[in-house]
């Protein structure tokens, strides 16, 4: 179990619930690795008595939010949350859930599922002894900045979520996590994933990571922070690209991307790993990956955290078939469609062994900085390829 020597040392704070919300499936993989750690802890300790609801055979709290037909909807918790330390965990992405409007269907959009998780907030009536909300990707981390006359969606989102007396939200990979400062007092914890390569390194056995064999890229400019940090970390080089936009020209709410330009030394004879927090369409990466490959790039592996595949899987699909993309890597973070999990190309990263440390972790009131670090981690992992 991870971080059990710090774990040994406290008490935690209440005893735990979990509410799910759009990701049952992802909660009751996270609630199971949870039941397993606590037992453990159990046995380790020795405990003569063990703390009310410290160890069960599940924490998730039945929740749900029915409709009525105008589609009108309500929170609904089905058993006492009094005292406890109450995890709303919220997949904002999942569409694969739906709902009835005068006979119509609809499917549930980022916005409803952040109304029903201000309804179940409600529903717990003030009496849980704390509140936090999991929502790994973050609502309306897209429109973190205000540019002209535009609304600040992420901000207003965090401040109601404040304001309803949530303590702690946890995130991965905020689009910009500068964000919390809309939220200075609360708790807001940002982290950066490192399960994406992990899951690399695993499905792919004759990696090499050193500068002769490996590069890392970056996309565009909003994900050159993380790619300069993994090519640090691992002592290679970085590329970058940069998006050549039409201003004179608006499609879809935005300016439509005219090239994609490379910064960087020669990736030819190289595997190159582009790394960025999330697939959107999928068309700049895609764009990316045939760029490397017509540079001479020996492979593309594509490492994201949330792979949301807005537009479908032909395009990724010609790509792979073409030998212009190698692996693509996504975390069970999100809602992906079961075709997906079917491609040959496709790795999953499985954050569930994650969460389930992280919720314990602030549970017991200590420091998230070890489970949030990723360094140690990482030269770990390098000694195990280096020595494979």
């Amino acid at each position: 179990m991870p971080n059990i020597e710090l774990l040994e040392k406290s008490m935690p704070v209440a005893p735990i619930r979990i509410a799910a919300l759009g990701c049952r499936e992802l909660a009751e993989e996270v609630d199971r690795k949870l039941v397993k750690f606590r037992k453990e802890l159990v046995e380790r300790k020795q405990l003569s008595a063990i703390p009310q609801g410290y160890s069960e055979e599940s924490f998730i709290v039945e929740c749900e939010c029915p409709r009525f037909g105008t589609g009108e909807g309500k929170g609904y918790i089905k058993e006492s949350v009094r005292g406890t330390d109450l995890y709303i965990m919220v997949d904002v992405t999942n569409y694969s859930e739906s709902y009835t409007v005068c006979g119509h269907e609809n499917h549930m959009s980022p916005d409803n599922h952040f109304q029903d998780l201000k309804r179940i907030i409600s529903a717990a009536t003030g009496k849980a002894h704390r509140i936090n909300v999991i929502m790994p990707f973050l609502y309306e981390g897209r429109q973190h900045r205000r540019t002209k006359r535009e609304s600040l969606d992420c901000a207003l989102a965090l401040k109601e979520l404040s304001d309803m007396g949530v303590s702690n939200i946890i995130t991965f990979d905020a689009h910009d996590p500068r964000v919390q400062n809309s939220i200075p007092l609360n708790g807001f914890d940002n982290f950066s994933l490192l399960i994406s390569f992990k899951a690399l390194i695993k499905s792919v056995p004759d990696l090499r990571v050193d500068n002769d064999h490996l590069m890392i890229i970056s996309p565009d400019e909003g994900a050159m922070s993380r790619a300069v940090y993994f090519s640090n970390i691992l002592g290679v080089d970085m590329g970058m690209f940069y998006k050549r936009r039409d201003y004179s020209t608006i499609v879809n709410g935005k300016n439509p991307i005219v090239a994609h330009e490379f910064l960087g030394d020669s990736v030819e004879g190289k595997d190159v790993v582009v790394i960025d927090d999330m697939i959107s369409s999928g068309g700049s990466m895609l764009d990316v990956a045939k760029q490397l490959k017509e540079r001479n790039a020996k492979r593309v592996f594509v490492c994201t955290t949330y792979g949301l595949f807005t537009d479908g899987l032909d395009k990724f699909d010609e790509y792979y078939e073409k030998g212009w993309l190698d692996r693509v890597i996504t975390t069970n973070l999100n809602y992906r469609i079961p075709e997906l999990l079917e491609r040959p190309y496709y790795v999953e990263a499985n954050m569930s062994k994650y969460l389930a440390s992280i919720i314990d972790i602030i549970n017991h009131d200590v420091s998230v900085e070890k489970v949030r670090s990723s360094n140690e981690k990482i030269m770990s992992l390098m000694e195990k390829v280096n020595s494979r």
